[in-house]
């Protein structure tokens, strides 16, 4: 099983997997962050580093996902692929801060990576307005954060909804995150559990 949950920057996805992850006794797939040898340089000159940035993240989750393959086992997975080219690089495209070719290259490269990978059995999207992640990324202080303006966000939820409208690989769950707080919430996080396994078993 192969549950991965999606979501902008600071809707929880972190939080969210790791208390999956314990609840189901599944592993976790954590984002790398902390030994992303670009952030820093991306949030401080986005146009200068953009390109780095986005093929270090393709490439580090190209990796999980085929450890993941061969591994078989059930897994929870803190952002997926997909976000890298349908959210961060298509809005850094969109933004002026990834060229033309820098984009089609990129775009180039995904497309050759996802025809050699299996989609998630399930894919939650965690759904929070700008106010929502703003208090989020507030609250777990991360420097390199500090400076995410508000119509990135924005922009970031935009691309998130048009991508999630259209999603068909697989099965999809929308929490609304703005009303649930799973962190704090043992009822809530209960109630999302709940929906989770109505999913996976085909339960109505």
């Amino acid at each position: 099983m192969h549950i991965a949950i999606v979501g902008n920057i600071g809707a929880g996805k972190t939080t969210l997997t790791e208390l999956l992850s314990k609840h189901f006794g599944w592993e976790a797939q954590f984002e790398a962050v902390d030994n992303n040898p670009y952030l820093e340089d991306f949030y401080s000159d986005m146009k200068r580093w953009s390109f780095n940035l986005q093929i270090y993240f393709l490439n580090s989750r190209f990796q999980q996902i085929i450890e993941l393959q061969k591994s078989q086992k059930s897994i929870v997975q803190d952002r997926t692929i997909y976000e890298d080219a349908y959210i961060f690089a298509e809005n850094l495209h969109d933004m002026g801060l990834m060229s033309g070719r820098d984009y089609e290259n990129y775009r180039a490269i995904f497309d050759n990576i996802t025809s050699f990978i299996k989609a998630p059995d399930l894919l939650i999207y965690l759904q929070a307005s700008v106010p929502t992640l703003v208090n989020n990324i507030q609250r777990r202080g991360r420097e390199y954060e500090s400076g995410i303006r508000l119509d990135y966000l924005s922009k970031l939820n935009e691309k998130y909804k048009n991508w999630i409208d259209g999603y068909k690989e697989g099965k999809l769950l929308i929490i609304d995150k703005d009303n649930l707080d799973f962190a704090n919430n043992p009822e809530d996080l209960g109630l999302i559990i709940q929906r989770i396994e109505r999913e996976i078993h085909g339960l109505f």
